[in-house]
């Protein structure tokens, strides 16, 4: 890939995060801000700030596919593009918490 590419990101529905987290064995990447995990998280999320992300992909299982959500769905796409270009298989939750009445 070229250094000013953007990977190709699955979009995938906000309304579908739990089946494709089940179907793929997927991990669930929350990228918000502690704050905002303190007014709730999707069950099962790990939580890394997009700020943080960098340094904390250790923490991250690289051999599961990765869903990654934020509030609008906005840091999320930032995040998956970031993942993707460290080898991770990542995927945007389209439209966020937001999209599902929890933002």
């Amino acid at each position: 890939m070229l250094p000013n590419q953007m990977p190709n990101i699955e979009q995938v529905p906000a309304a579908q995060w739990q089946s494709w987290v089940q179907e793929n064995d997927g991990v669930l990447l929350d990228v918000r801000e502690p704050q905002e995990w303190a007014m709730g998280t999707l069950p099962d999320s790990v939580t890394i700030s997009l700020s943080f992300l960098p340094v904390s992909l250790g923490q991250i299982d690289k051999d599961r596919p990765v869903l990654v959500v934020c509030r609008a769905g906005n840091r999320s796409l930032l995040a998956a593009q970031f993942l993707q270009r460290n080898g991770f298989d990542a995927a945007n939750m389209h439209g966020g918490l937001t999209a599902i009445g929890l933002a």
